[in-house]
């Protein structure tokens, strides 16, 4: 995929996710006010930090996109994984907020002192509609992620599966407490707070894992290692380095050759390697190549 098309793609993705949260947002609060709906207003506050980071997140991914310069060689592509941390954050505080709100009610309802006495059938209706368009944006934002290995893009398709999980709850525990149970809206609330606090740790886990420049892993590797022994000339592959720049790919490559070669002979023996892994690795940015002459045959070594 084109540089330009799949920057355009996470733009486009991650400005059509705000613009949906910004509807819900208002959506979801409105009726949750109007109708009595704790559970839909508590839903409708973590569509409005959705908000809030969905604009971080969006100056994030045109940063992303500017062309490489003297500071920054290899791009600006590292912004995404900085807005991944970003969602990361962002997903784990309204994690832990939901859950202190909801164990704040549940005690309330124990003690006798809450006075939920059901919500409006409005507010059942919005929180379906929640559902609904939330499966829907995180279908279509994992696939666009998938396609781009834009860390930014699948952040936001977990949270909004995350979101899927919290508008579930909420017309559960609207639904129920129409029914005369009030008890289990928060209780809903704490369970999809746990699995959304557990995303978030992921999110910063794994995007992380890139800005500290964590190795890709033995199956690139590999990948890498049978690729290069279709090349005539190779004899060993001493040494492979990877390194990520946000989805994009540069690797040092070790490899061993006939010590009879010529500097020229070795020098093509080098450019075709680099050709090699350009063309057949995707996201693969740059490939610098050393050789001398190969001593005994071994496997080739990560670091």
């Amino acid at each position: 995929m084109a540089t330009e098309q799949r920057e355009r793609k996470g733009i486009l993705t991650v400005a059509l996710g705000l613009v949906a949260n910004i509807f819900l947002a208002a959506l979801k609060t409105s009726i949750g006010v109007l109708g009595h709906s704790p559970a839909l207003l508590a839903d409708g506050i973590n569509s409005t930090s959705d908000v809030a980071y969905g604009v971080v997140v969006s100056v994030f991914m045109r940063l992303a996109g500017k062309p490489p310069d003297d500071e920054h060689p290899y791009g600006h592509s590292q912004m995404e994984s900085i807005a991944a941390v970003v969602v990361g954050s962002f997903v784990m505080t309204t994690a832990i907020a939901i859950f202190w709100d909801a164990v704040n009610n549940v005690y309330d309802l124990m003690v006798g002192q809450g006075d939920f006495s059901g919500a409006a059938i409005s507010a059942l209706w919005v929180a379906l509609l929640t559902v609904v368009l939330k499966l829907g944006l995180a279908a279509f934002t994992q696939r666009v992620g998938r396609q781009t290995q834009n860390a930014a893009v699948l952040a936001l398709a977990c949270d909004h599966r995350n979101d899927v999980f919290s508008a579930l709850a909420a017309t559960v525990g609207i639904f129920f407490g129409r029914m005369g149970y009030p008890w289990i809206d928060p209780l809903a609330g704490a369970l999809v707070a746990l699995v959304i606090l557990r995303t978030g740790i992921e999110i910063l886990r794994e995007s992380t894992a890139d800005l500290m420049d964590t190795l890709p892993g033995r199956a690139l590797a590999r990948q890498i290692t049978k690729l290069l022994s279709s090349i005539p000339g190779v004899q060993q592959i001493e040494e492979i380095q990877a390194h990520r720049f946000g989805p994009y790919l540069v690797v040092n490559i070790t490899i061993g050759v006939e010590g009879s070669l010529s500097v020229a002979d070795g020098d093509k023996i080098a450019t075709q390697v680099e050709h090699t892994l350009t063309k057949h690795i995707e996201f693969m940015r740059r490939v610098h190549v050393h050789y001398h002459p190969a001593t005994s045959p071994g496997a080739a070594t990560v670091t």
